[in-house]
Parts: structure tokens; sequence; C-alpha cells
């Protein structure tokens, strides 16, 4: 997958895990923004066009899960991946949502940079 022309939603309460996303993500060539709601992602995906997004499971006005469906309704074609250091990748709801074809991956807290990119370039 080429970066150009991707740009990554990230949306995490932690504003220091949005930062070190960002940076991240922009070593790799990609551009991105980033909030701390869901319902500031909501109103983000109104205005640009994301092909990626990274959603923290844990955020104070919805679930991660939540927002999955909502951003699908808004986005289909959007690639969604989940972050939290609440779940792993063998919990039933994590599970489950990728199996609905809802999410395409998840990264558990604390998690290496190789993790990430390798995810979204996958």
């Amino acid at each position: 997958m080429e970066n150009d022309g991707h740009i990554v939603l990230i949306v995490d309460d932690e504003p220091g895990m949005c930062w070190a996303l960002q940076n991240l993500l922009a070593a790799e060539g990609f551009d991105s923004r980033s909030v701390q709601t869901g319902e500031a992602a909501l109103q983000l995906i109104e205005t640009m066009e994301f092909t990626i997004a990274l959603l923290d499971v844990m955020l104070p006005d919805m679930s991660g899960f939540e927002l999955a469906r909502r951003v699908k309704t808004v986005g289909p074609s959007i690639r969604i991946f989940m972050i939290s250091g609440y779940y792993y990748k063998d919990d039933i709801d994590i599970k489950m949502v990728e199996e609905a074809g809802l999410v395409q991956g998840f990264i558990a807290k604390p998690f290496l940079h190789e993790e990430v990119i390798a995810l979204i370039k996958g």
C-alpha cells in the first residue's frame, strides 16, 4: 500500500498517544489527524476523506466499537483498526468485530511501532 493520498484518523482520549501515533505515522509518510472523542471524530469525517482509522476502544463519550459502526455508515471503505490497553487480540468482543468485517485489525497497548506500521500497510 502506498502512503500517498492516505489520511489516517486517530481517535484516542490520551493526548500523548495521539501525539505518538501522529509522529510515528508522519515518519512513514502518512498524513494524519487526531481527536480525543467519538463525536469529534464523526464531525471530522464529515469534512475530510480518511482511508484509515485508528480507534481506541475506551473513549469518554462512546465505545470504540460504537464509533467503528458509525464510521462505517459514513465511510464504508475506511479501514478501521482498534487500539486498546484493556482488550487483547483474543477477547471475544475483538474477535466479533473482526469477524463481522467492522474492523480490519487490532493492536494492544503497549505496542511496538513496527506493529502499527505493518498493520496499516498490510
